[in-house]
């Protein structure tokens, strides 16, 4: 999953340690957009997120944990958790992979924070 993110979609991130993490989280982050549009669009295509900011602490804030981290403001907004469970399959990832790169270019196009001439 972390691969196929990282591989496929321009000026994303690993949040924390390569290797020194829980192997059934993963936290991400994507350039220019707000997490919260991504957990609503990934919603969407029934696929649960969180954004680690609005959902967690009923605020706009982004988590604190990413803060520090040393995480830019704007870079933890753009950060995105996942987490797998007992139940999920390698069609769900499947799924996620397949989603998730249109979503993330969709968001991109309507951001006043896109540069102009960025490839997406």
């Amino acid at each position: 999953m972390r691969d196929g993110i990282l591989d496929t979609i321009p000026s994303s991130y690993l949040n924390g340690h390569p290797t020194l993490r829980l192997p059934d989280n993963l936290n991400v982050r994507f350039s220019y957009i707000e997490g919260e549009s991504l957990v609503l669009s990934l919603d969407m295509e029934g696929i649960s997120a969180s954004s680690g900011s609005a959902c967690t602490s009923k605020t706009l804030e982004p988590s604190h944990v990413l803060l520090a981290l040393g995480l830019a403001h704007e870079e933890a907004h753009g950060s995105l958790l996942l987490s797998l469970g007992r139940g999920n399959t390698d069609q769900d990832v499947n799924h996620l992979l397949s989603v998730l790169p249109g979503i993330v270019q969709r968001l991109r196009k309507m951001s006043p924070l896109t540069p102009k001439n960025m490839v997406l």
